[in-house]
């Protein structure tokens, strides 16, 4: 079962060799060390390329921040299409526990959690280009829950929705902020004894 997500078609298709290099030496420095601690200059060094490459390519760091979020969402995506075709969830019900169940492997291999959460806290400012992205991508997993939850025949899907994002989202910043190594595995045993009990239309 795959999820509904239209990838759509993106710059970073037509990105040079020099210009994806950029784009994956500030994905790294981006998430490691925080956007706004890491300076052009660096990103630039890393990438063996010029200053003046990298603002040709991408035309500024605010741009280059918002490259960075919409390849992270495009990996996020594919991971969980990946988890999904691992974990063969049978029903609506199972896909939203798999949803989570998915999250825990993520934040394995993510020590500082949740890069457009730790992104959202540095870039205060609502008009800031990366922000859309940010925003569409929580979004996007409460229309999935939703989705998930009217196929499953449950009441009030919204609120459903809200309540699963609520603890998909919490689990992310206390693995991060809390240190609370379980956080994920809480969070599942949660959303599974809430759909267990939730009525249906």
């Amino acid at each position: 079962m795959r999820l509904r997500v239209d990838r759509g078609l993106s710059d970073e298709a037509r990105l040079t060799p020099a210009g994806e290099r950029i784009l994956a030496a500030a994905s790294t420095l981006f998430y490691a060390h925080g956007i706004r601690t890491v300076g052009v200059d660096t990103i630039a060094a890393a990438a063996d390329v010029t200053k003046k490459t990298l603002y040709d390519r991408f035309g500024s760091k605010d741009r280059l921040i918002a490259a960075y979020l919409e390849r992270r969402n495009r990996v996020w995506h594919a991971f969980l299409d990946d988890q999904l075709a691992a974990r063969k969830p049978g029903t609506p019900e199972e896909v939203i526990l798999a949803l989570f169940g998915a999250l825990t492997d993520w934040v394995a291999g993510s020590r500082n959690g949740c890069g457009f959460i730790n992104a959202s806290v540095e870039l205060a400012a609502p008009d800031h280009p990366a922000m859309p992205v940010i925003v569409g991508q929580k979004q996007w997993m409460r229309s999935e829950f939703k989705a998930q939850a009217e196929l499953a025949g449950l009441a009030d899907a919204g609120e459903l929705a809200d309540r699963l994002l609520l603890l998909h989202e919490g689990a992310l910043v206390s693995y991060r902020v809390a240190a609370m190594a379980d956080a994920t595995e809480v969070a599942s045993r949660a959303a599974a004894d809430m759909l267990a009990s939730w009525p249906r239309i």
